[in-house]
């Protein structure tokens, strides 16, 4: 039975309870603890509730909404780490427990920890799959840059673009490429390019740096703004040896700015090497065209058993062929005038190599002189040929006949009358005119003419 004085005071739970908690809390300073992580709960408020346990004891252990949204990692049941909190007491249930402010993972760090998470979860949803992958412009016209306006890296991408291909366009998107607020305004700034129709491509990046000055770029807003891009995307993150979730992402993974400058436009001296390599293969294709058509009508020439029945048929022809040549010649300089204008017309104002100019029109001035000088050589072998057709006629002996001359057989012998003593007088002759035939008796003979 309770004697009332017997003892000198009396605590109840509640009591206990906040002494039990004032003394730990005074006497234990925050400390490193590690363990197991079990039971773990993660209600809407945003706090994490676990049980962290070794082989033979565990304690409950809180981390709070504010430390939890500063983890770079995903908390899991059997993730073993170190926590780092103060002791206190859960009056309610008068149960001692963990206040943490900070969590590691054992055996592997933080960050490294958080992008096998995310790269595993990413990779399961085939962001980082081949056939996403866009391929790159060969010929860029607009280029968006996302990136730090300070730093070596914006130097050597708009020093490389503008050396390499100066009539690019490049448009800057001035973003911070480390720090807690990094992440965010790179993916903004990714979404905010994609609006612009105008882009061809985008390069998204920064200079080398440490684990932790990289990360914004594994970040899970900024690998999946990457992977949605509608735009074709080149990631330049850090040194070759640096990997990021987004360079997983991109279509293209540069290992440095330097080389996705390289990557995304091409040399305009090499271009220009192109161009000139066409012109001089379309130059040999027109001579050697030029040839073969010519020694075809020359052969059909030579080759003609029938002027007068082949010829009409060989005139068709020659005007086909010349108008094919015709249609085809002009067809190709229009073509080829078209290329280099377009290209020209990009070039000009930033190229200061203007004999390219020069040889486009002598180029475009040749393809129309060749044309003048085929459609001239036929024209005079058309008349060639109508020349000889004219002379043919005139040698028949039907075209003798029709200036008035005629052909005196003998009728006995049907022989050709060449001399007047081969006939006798009161013999009878059939001569043959241009139209009909006579016959005539010889009333007498006159060798003298």
């Amino acid at each position: 039975m309770f004697v009332s004085g017997l003892f000198p005071s009396v605590l109840t739970v509640s009591a206990l309870s906040r002494q039990i908690r004032s003394t730990l809390e005074q006497n234990f300073p925050p400390l490193w603890v590690e363990g197991e992580i079990s039971n773990l709960r993660c209600p809407s408020s945003g706090h994490r509730y676990f049980t962290l346990k070794d082989k033979s004891s565990q304690v409950r252990a809180v981390l709070f909404r504010s430390q939890a949204e500063r983890l770079k990692f995903a908390l899991q049941d059997g993730l073993e780490v170190f926590v780092f909190g103060r002791l206190s007491v859960y009056e309610p249930r008068g149960d001692y427990q963990l206040l943490l402010e900070a969590i590691e993972p054992k055996g592997i760090g933080a960050l490294q920890l958080a992008f096998i998470q995310l790269k595993a979860q990413l990779e399961s949803e085939g962001l980082f799959e081949a056939s996403r992958k866009t391929i790159l412009p060969l010929y860029p016209q607009r280029i968006g840059l996302v990136t730090s306006p300070f730093g070596a890296a914006i130097h050597d991408l708009l020093t490389i673009i503008h050396r390499r291909w100066p009539l690019a366009q490049v448009l800057i998107a001035p973003v911070p490429v480390q720090g807690n607020e990094a992440a965010g305004q790179i993916a903004k700034a990714i979404g905010t390019l994609n609006e612009l129709d105008e882009l061809d491509v985008l390069i998204v990046g920064r200079g080398g740096g440490s684990l932790e000055d990289l990360w914004a770029f594994n970040e899970e807003i900024v690998v999946r703004a990457i992977a949605s891009s509608r735009i074709p995307v080149v990631s330049a993150v850090g040194h070759e040896t640096d990997v990021t979730l987004a360079d997983l992402a991109a279509d293209y993974r540069a290992p440095t700015p330097s080389a996705a400058a390289e990557v995304v436009v091409p040399d305009c001296s090499t271009v220009r090497q192109h161009l000139e390599n066409h012109r001089v293969r379309l130059e040999r294709s027109i001579r050697s065209l030029s040839v073969a058509w010519k020694g075809q009508v020359q052969d059909m020439i030579a080759r003609l058993p029938e002027p007068r029945l082949v010829l009409g048929q060989f005139v068709q022809q020659v005007d086909e062929l010349e108008r094919q040549l015709y249609v085809k010649m002009k067809q190709w300089c229009r073509n080829l005038q078209v290329q280099l204008l377009s290209h020209q017309s990009a070039i000009w104002e930033k190229n200061p190599l203007i004999d390219i100019h020069r040889q486009e029109l002598a180029l475009v001035e040749r393809g129309i002189r060749l044309v003048r000088g085929m459609s001239a050589c036929i024209l005079a072998k058309r008349h060639q040929t109508e020349l000889w057709m004219s002379q043919l006629n005139q040698l028949s002996p039907l075209a003798v006949l029709a200036r008035g001359y005629s052909i005196v057989h003998t009728l006995r012998s049907g022989k050709v009358v060449k001399q007047a003593t081969e006939v006798a007088v009161g013999e009878s002759v059939r001569a043959r005119l241009h139209e009909g035939e006579l016959i005539c008796l010889v009333q007498r003979t006159d060798s003298s003419s």
